[in-house]
């Protein structure tokens, strides 16, 4: 089938753009970030390219877990504005173009939440087995996620004389999806945003929200996550899951769905691409990732890659071996309160790479012409760093950097109001931020918008066959797109020295050559479908093979 035949699949073409909202804009000056300051920016990011917004937890929250301690499911935490808020915001998106699909944190709630207050009155109330209890815990457990923090994913409660299950922290207590009533309300839940006009969900740590308790039988767990898919396409033809399953490709494949099986999620973020990734990075070698890309499955037709430069809060590398996570430590977080939970890395990438604009670029390159949906995270468009005074994975988490204002423009109340404050070292707002990249042509924000609407221009590369092409130079990695509208190609090169490589394109049509989608060159293609490519230190360059015949835009 056509590629322009199938625009409800309108993911596999989207950017993705994450952000925090009470760190993104305040419009009332109280020193939280709202959603009508949101609204009045999405000028600016419907320019940057960005077709989807994915916002992170915003109900009401105890704030002990930056919002994943949800009190209420089904309401805007009132610091950040109201339902009606929420409302004029949606209609603002899709004025520009954009669909909004929002984090879906049912896994567990807070310990606040009218459920669990309830729960742990009594054994006999109704909302006992909302949760998981046991009289002693299992003698064999699951890992802690948060080592250093929790010791444990078992709490004891006191006033009833149990323990009660927190794969996270003790103060997120596990719902317990065995239960029917519990099932009912994440289907309540989502279809209650699905009625505000949200096109899909980001689902939080998946592996643990379909895994049974210990004991009870539920029969396929994957048929919860069917479940839910077959409900959201009854609901919304367009509305989508994008699920954080890390674990190898073998693991993430089992929550698409089988050829032989009902789809699950739509879009997974590609863990272990990403984390091979920096090791070719650290490498200057491109054979970790060309290994990693070759090795991964082929996808049915309604399924997704995600890809990304970092996951939010915490940059990990858990799926390297021992060895090669130290190569990626020692060159990107050689100071240990850089580092977190023994796996990853609390640091934003150009602080990361000494500020080397050439390597940034690399790496944004990279995102948007890899085989996928690339996923952006709030403020990489203009290269923020992180603030590692605000301690752990939360040094990511500092207000959006708009001017050289006061508080980076993000508000104007009092410095010791704000929800959190930017960086002052060389990434503070006076040197990083919006309006003084809005005009540089040779600013990040420019390039990013570039790959962005190129990419948008470009539907090989979200729904093309992928093919590394042979290149002789471990620094570089060559691969193309090849789909009905055409063939597109990339090359990265991670070494800091130029290179030169030869790539065999095969058979091609007559007179073709390749198009520089970046620039206004072209490169001709021998009589033998081979093409000669320039690449400077860490250079990149897109293309797209062209004939006489070809009426596409280049």
């Amino acid at each position: 089938m056509r590629i322009t035949d199938r625009s409800d699949l309108w993911w596999k073409t989207a950017v993705v753009y994450c952000l925090d909202v009470e760190k993104y804009l305040d419009w009332n000056d109280d020193g939280v970030g709202d959603f009508e300051g949101l609204a009045h920016r999405l000028d600016h990011l419907a320019g940057l390219g960005v077709s989807c917004l994915w916002l992170m937890p915003f109900q009401p929250s105890p704030r002990r877990d930056d919002g994943y301690d949800i009190t209420d499911f089904l309401t805007v935490d009132p610091r950040l504005g109201s339902l009606g808020d929420f409302v004029e915001f949606m209609r603002t998106a899709r004025d520009r173009g954009m669909r909004v699909i929002i984090d879906f944190v049912m896994n567990h709630t807070s310990d606040q939440h009218p459920w669990f207050r309830e729960a742990r009155r009594s054994r006999e109330s109704r909302f006992r087995d909302f949760y998981v209890w046991r009289d002693e815990p299992p003698a064999k457990q699951q890992e802690v996620v948060f080592p250093g923090e929790e010791s444990s994913v078992w709490e004891y409660d006191e006033r009833t004389d149990q323990y009660y299950l927190h794969s996270f922290y003790r103060h997120q207590p596990d719902l317990n999806i065995a239960n029917p009533r519990v099932r009912d309300e994440i289907a309540k839940t989502m279809g209650f945003w699905l009625e505000l006009g949200v096109s899909g969900f980001r689902v939080d740590a998946v592996p643990f929200l379909i895994e049974p308790p210990a004991g009870v039988d539920v029969g396929d767990p994957h048929e919860f996550l069917r479940d839910i898919r077959r409900y959201l396409q009854r609901r919304s033809s367009e509305a989508i899951m994008l699920g954080e399953v890390n674990l190898p490709y073998a693991g993430q494949v089992e929550f698409f769905g089988h050829v032989d099986k009902p789809a699950e999620l739509a879009l997974q973020f590609d863990f272990p691409a990403m984390q091979r990734m920096y090791l070719s990075f650290a490498r200057e070698d491109a054979t970790p990732l060309a290994e990693t890309l070759a090795s991964r499955p082929e996808l049915r037709i309604e399924a997704q890659w995600a890809n990304f430069v970092r996951n939010h809060d915490e940059l990990t590398l858990d799926q390297l071996s021992d060895d090669e996570r130290e190569e990626v430590f020692d060159a990107f977080a050689p100071e240990e309160d850089q580092r977190i939970y023994g796996r990853g890395i609390a640091r934003r990438l150009p602080p990361m790479v000494d500020g080397d604009p050439r390597r940034v670029e690399l790496a944004y390159s990279l995102l948007f012409s890899l085989p996928g949906t690339p996923v952006l995270f709030y403020g990489e468009e203009i290269g923020m760093g992180e603030n590692p005074d605000l301690g752990g994975r939360m040094a990511m988490r500092s207000p959006m950097q708009w001017s050289t204002e006061a508080n980076g423009g993000f508000s104007r109340a009092p410095a010791r109001k704000l929800v959190a404050k930017p960086p002052t070292d060389g990434y503070a707002p006076e040197h990083v931020n919006v309006e003084s990249q809005m005009h540089d042509e040779g600013s990040l924000l420019a390039k990013i918008r570039v790959f962005a609407h190129r990419f948008r221009s470009s539907p090989e590369i979200g729904w093309g066959r992928f093919e590394l092409l042979e290149t002789r130079e471990r620094s570089v990695l060559a691969h193309r797109l090849s789909a009905d509208v055409g063939s597109f190609i990339a090359v990265h090169n991670f070494a800091a020295r130029p290179v030169t490589v030869e790539l065999a394109l095969g058979e091609v049509p007559e007179q073709a050559r390749l198009s520089d989608l970046l620039s206004e060159n072209v490169v001709p293609i021998d009589e033998r479908g081979r093409a000669e490519v320039e690449l400077g230190a860490y250079g990149y360059r897109w293309f797209r093979i062209v004939d006489s015949r070809d009426r596409r835009l280049t």
